[in-house]
């Protein structure tokens, strides 16, 4: 298996709250209520140890309220190297109700200096340059936090590029853009994250899987569009391939991305075939959203999801002559 870091710079501690339907300026009554170290690069490190990875997890944590992510961090088996900061970390309220429907309130994160910010790139300069240390990967997940601008993050990928680090980010927005200009090797958009990227209405899957291949053109070169219970696109040099889950029960689907997107990065860091990757990729994706939390590859019933994910490789024709 393989060494990966996660870097989170601005994660959270979810308040998940499942209610049967949210009732607007009116008392609702919770069906239960979970307090969870995540953030998109924690969420992605909990699934990645848990598939066999060394895994070690960095960004920046607040000192007053540290005390969950250091146990979830010791429970997972990952390494624990975030830098603390004076404060909280932020709370972020999940209200699921079992529809699927998922309504975020997410607060702004911990004020991130530039000298703050100075020191976790050289945490990571320090483990690049060690050979007993070096990551096969970075994950960045996640939005910036405040005072983290997307030329910084541009930066640093390009920085991890150029000394041959597989940078895989799930950003969006601005952050999304300069990461991308910076020569990202993976990225994960949604299909409203894809067309904020592109400038253009995608209301139409022609129009997403055009989108996807001018993503892929921009040098990405593992392109991931997630479109939910639609299904996935992945484009790299393996070609254009497309999944569809299995239909579930939806509970949540707050960690379905980041279980896709780890998921995904296992594959191609083991080497799989494509379509294996992708299939079980999808099928943890469909998993997660079975429960609150990560997928969960030991469910009793993986297998049947598995098999019952649908993955096809398109033609040429199909995808653009993208690979002509």
């Amino acid at each position: 298996m393989a060494r990966v870091l996660t870097l989170s710079i601005n994660p959270a501690l979810d308040l998940s709250v499942g209610l049967t339907r949210l009732a607007l300026g009116a008392v609702n009554r919770a069906d239960g209520v979970e307090l969870t170290a995540a953030g998109k690069g924690v969420n992605m490190a909990r699934v990645l140890a848990a598939l066999g990875h060394d895994v070690c997890v960095t960004g920046f944590l607040g000192s007053d309220n540290d005390a969950p992510f250091v146990g979830a961090f010791a429970a997972m088996g990952v390494e624990d190297a975030c830098l603390r900061l004076a404060g909280s970390t932020r709370i972020n309220t999940k209200l699921s109700e079992r529809d699927g429907r998922v309504t975020d309130i997410n607060a702004p994160g911990l004020a991130v200096t530039d000298g703050d910010w100075m020191r976790l790139v050289g945490v990571l300069d320090e483990r690049i340059d060690d050979a007993t240390r070096r990551p096969e990967a970075v994950a960045i997940a996640g939005s910036l936090a405040p005072g983290v601008s997307p030329q910084a993050l541009g930066r640093l990928v390009a920085s991890l590029r150029e000394r041959d680090v597989a940078v895989w980010v799930d950003t969006s927005g601005d952050a999304l853009a300069a990461a991308i200009e910076a020569g990202a090797s993976a990225a994960k958009p949604n299909v409203a994250e894809l067309a904020e990227w592109t400038g253009r209405s995608l209301d139409s899957p022609a129009g997403e899987r055009r989108a996807a291949l001018d993503l892929y053109g921009a040098g990405v070169g593992e392109t991931l569009v997630s479109a939910g219970d639609q299904g996935v696109t992945w484009i790299s040099h393996r070609g254009v391939w497309q999944a569809l889950p299995p239909r579930v029960d939806v509970v949540s689907t707050v960690c379905a991305g980041d279980t896709l997107f780890a998921a995904m990065l296992h594959g191609v860091l083991e080497d799989q075939a494509p379509d294996a990757a992708l299939r079980f990729a999808t099928a943890l994706s469909a998993e997660a959203v079975r429960h609150v939390g990560v997928g969960d590859s030991r469910a009793d019933d993986f297998s049947t999801l598995v098999q019952d994910t649908r993955v096809r490789r398109l033609n040429d024709v199909e995808a653009g002559g993208v690979f002509a």
